[in-house]
């Protein structure tokens, strides 16, 4: 199965065949630009469009035996397609891009907290980081200087680097307890600034080309949640007064 979302983020539809329907209901095509649940990002809703125009709710997207396998899973009560059958995809767009834009306000905070991340869920309005540290830091602050990384507008864009130079690199995995999926020989990174100067790091996800997308962001809450470890909520819009 060809992944579009992985070269296109911005693909919000496209055309496919079904190659399986599992014993669940399943559906398998032979590419999609439905993103899967994975590192914190929850997969894509939307529908699949029939030729004669009926539509098959797409409740969820979540990956198989591998991240290789994408299954789109099917809202209860739906048309069953025919293998061989073609569709076209349209994903959730609104609630795709601001999933979008969280996960890059995800990774402006890991630039202004550079601390090993513990935990993350990305969400549609809000999500959260946990941090391995045990500082205390004025949430003030940080939205102050992620506001300062979204409004200088700096470019967003993705590379490949071959196992052996994550390897040479260790520094560029800033998640604690999760490695990036091996197997493949490359690693996809994801950078912000010319010549990756704001960050780099692995990451499968989908994001904004620009970080001006992400729009205005605040950190809501910092939590503590033990004697070295803090959870950090960001949230769209400006901070309360």
């Amino acid at each position: 199965m060809k992944a579009l979302f992985v070269d296109d983020a911005y693909l919000s539809t496209a055309e496919a065949r079904v190659t399986a329907v599992r014993e669940d209901g399943g559906i398998m095509l032979d590419q999609t630009c439905f993103y899967a649940t994975s590192g914190g990002q929850p997969g894509d809703t939307g529908f699949l469009e029939r030729e004669n125009g009926d539509r098959i709710a797409i409740a969820g997207t979540v990956n198989g035996a591998s991240k290789s396998e994408i299954i789109h899973v099917p809202s209860p009560d739906q048309p069953v397609p025919s293998v061989g059958e073609k569709l076209v995809l349209h994903i959730d767009w609104e609630r795709r891009y601001n999933l979008m834009r969280m996960h890059t306000a995800c990774h402006l905070l890991s630039v202004v907290c550079p601390y090993p991340i513990t935990g993350a869920s990305v969400n549609e309005t809000d999500s959260r980081i946990d941090f391995d540290m045990s500082e205390t830091i004025d949430k003030a602050e940080v939205t102050a200087r992620m506001m300062e990384l979204v409004r200088a507008n700096h470019p967003i864009y993705t590379k490949w680097i071959s196992e052996e130079d994550l390897d040479a690199n260790p520094d560029l995995v800033k998640s604690k307890n999760v490695r990036p999926p091996r197997g493949q020989g490359q690693i996809r990174l994801v950078c912000i600034g010319e010549d990756e100067a704001i960050d780099s790091q692995p990451c499968g996800g989908t994001h904004v080309s620009e970080t001006a997308e992400v729009g205005e962001i605040h950190i809501g809450k910092i939590e503590k949640k033990g004697k070295e470890n803090r959870r950090f909520r960001i949230r769209f819009g400006p901070a309360p007064d």
